[in-house]
């Protein structure tokens, strides 16, 4: 089957209906097109739907089209997202304002088909080729999934979006796997590649949904922030990674523990991220739940929701 890539999606912000649809027949062929006539609503629309593109009017009721922008920027999640400003305001003096608030360009009404198509071009395939070598650049070399730069991007990301809606939790397991000194010394280091890269494996099939997170922290462990996700769905999710790595049956004849198989210790809590705390608190408490399992026997889950 062939893969057919999927149309870069455009955000239009304008309080006259008529505009939006100009904007629109120009693009539709190229984009899949969203809009909204609210700018208010534009930053939470593009926080939830993450668009290549935004292009803003300037002047609508409430707050305007630079308000609406510096709030973009000001959001880890919506910083990136290139906003072209559209606009009957022709003086020089608006467009840098419009450049000082964070946009990338400035069209100026009416817009000349032509022109608009070009730029927006430019500007989708420029956010496009960041986000590639973002991603390159946050990806861990051994195992393909997130490193440790982006787990503490990502982490963030979710705290500060669950400190702004303060109605769901934020979830965090911290995984190791024993005594895996012991199975490098034992077997190689090339088959404690393939150990970390199968664990990293089983980690990404079972946390499936796209607005999970799973990360090699560092060494053997490893780290999954479940966004929206409760204490007990978190030790659910949890139980079903000891449950899969059981059922793969890794050989570990040198560890401690009966069974002679590779196993997993994992801590896991959960919270409601509120503003004066930092997700650091989260790690750390992750991090004494993991120790507890540790110390408890390990290959076994340790839990807690009071951070």
């Amino acid at each position: 089957m062939s893969h057919i890539e999927e149309k870069p999606t455009l955000l239009i912000v304008d309080d006259e209906s008529v505009n939006i649809e100009i904007l629109a027949k120009y693009l539709q062929a190229e984009y899949r097109v969203l809009f909204t006539t609210d700018p208010l609503q534009a930053v939470e629309m593009a926080e939830r739907t993450a668009p290549d593109l935004i292009l803003m009017d300037v002047v609508m009721p409430g707050i305007d089209g630079y308000e609406a922008c510096r709030r973009l920027k000001a959001r880890s999640t919506t910083r990136e997202i290139p906003v072209i400003f559209v606009t009957a305001m022709h003086e020089a003096q608006f467009e840098v304002i419009g450049f000082d608030v964070g946009g990338v360009d400035y069209i100026t009404k009416p817009v000349k088909s032509f022109l608009l198509r070009a730029r927006v071009r430019t500007h989708v395939e420029l956010k496009r080729k960041t986000d590639y070598l973002h991603r390159l650049a946050t990806l861990d070399g051994l195992t393909g999934i997130p490193n440790r730069r982006r787990f503490d991007e990502f982490l963030r990301q979710e705290w500060n979006r669950g400190v702004r809606k303060q109605d769901s939790f934020l979830s965090l397991m911290l995984i190791d796997v024993d005594y895996f000194k012991k199975f490098n010394d034992h077997y190689g280091h090339q088959a404690g590649d393939h150990c970390l890269r199968a664990v990293a494996g089983i980690l990404a099939d079972v946390l499936e949904r796209a607005t999970d997170l799973v990360a090699r922290y560092g060494g053997e462990e490893f780290a999954c922030v479940l966004p929206d996700t409760p204490l007990e769905g978190a030790i659910h999710t949890a139980e079903k990674i000891q449950q899969r790595m059981a059922a793969l049956a890794i050989p570990h004849a040198a560890s401690d523990l009966p069974g002679g198989c590779v196993t997993l210790s994992i801590g896991v809590v959960s919270i409601m991220p509120e503003k004066g705390r930092e997700p650091e608190s989260l790690v750390a408490a992750a991090d004494l739940e993991l120790y507890a399992a540790k110390k408890n026997g390990r290959n076994r889950v340790e839990y807690g929701a009071n951070v």
